[in-house]
């Protein structure tokens, strides 16, 4: 059943989500982390979205760097990256939104370090108080993989579910019409989805030329 979730390993990286699922990521809006703003996600359209749920602040300024470059590379490209952070895995995201950005700058890895993608208000990704866009995200594309792995007594939600995100960093691609093209598991490199974007983004630029 949806909720039946056992603890072995991730048996898949990648999975490529349904298209024929109603609704785009353009009706879904968040508040940016200083909470001054809140974007519409119909203003990414036309451009391909790649959304991660980001956390720890050890693994993320590792992580970011790479990000950072994929999103200097693949931005005039058409790709935009947006990223949420989380406490519900782990409880390894603890700080305030205000905590954050400086903790990354001055912190870890410190040394003045920005993330050069937007970054989300903190909020729950799985679970009754879910942000509504990744209900949507994990409506349209299945689970990579049908458990938890070894993380399973570390997360901090309920009721669990087969569909849910595993862990920090899964990642969903959104294609230029607003329907989510494919997700990623938490423990895929960003090489590996990097080459996953360039060639979707190929793919497109190619069927554009020659329709």
């Amino acid at each position: 059943s949806e909720t039946t979730i056992t603890a072995s390993t991730f048996c898949l990286y990648l999975q490529q989500c349904n298209s024929s699922v109603e609704g785009t990521i353009y009706k879904y809006r968040a508040k940016t982390l200083n909470g001054s703003q809140t974007v519409n996600f119909s203003d990414y359209a036309g451009k391909a979205v790649l959304f991660v749920n980001v956390s720890p602040p050890e693994l993320f300024s590792l992580l970011s760097s790479e990000l950072n470059a994929l999103y200097e590379e693949m931005n005039p490209l058409g790709l935009t990256i947006l990223g949420f952070p989380c406490n519900q895995f782990g409880k390894q995201e603890p700080g305030q939104r205000h905590e954050i950005l400086p903790g990354l700058k001055y912190v870890r890895p410190g040394n003045g370090f920005v993330p050069n993608f937007l970054l989300f208000e903190k909020g729950d990704v799985n679970g009754k108080n879910e942000q509504e866009v990744y209900t949507f995200l994990k409506s349209s594309c299945p689970a990579v993989g049908e458990d938890f792995g070894p993380m399973y007594g570390r997360l901090f939600w309920e009721p669990l579910k087969i569909s849910d995100i595993k862990w920090n960093f899964e990642k969903f691609l959104v294609g230029m019409d607003g329907k989510p093209v494919m997700r990623w598991q938490p423990t895929t490199k960003v090489s590996v989805v990097r080459a996953d974007i360039r060639r979707y983004l190929l793919e497109q630029y190619t069927r554009d030329v020659f329709n």
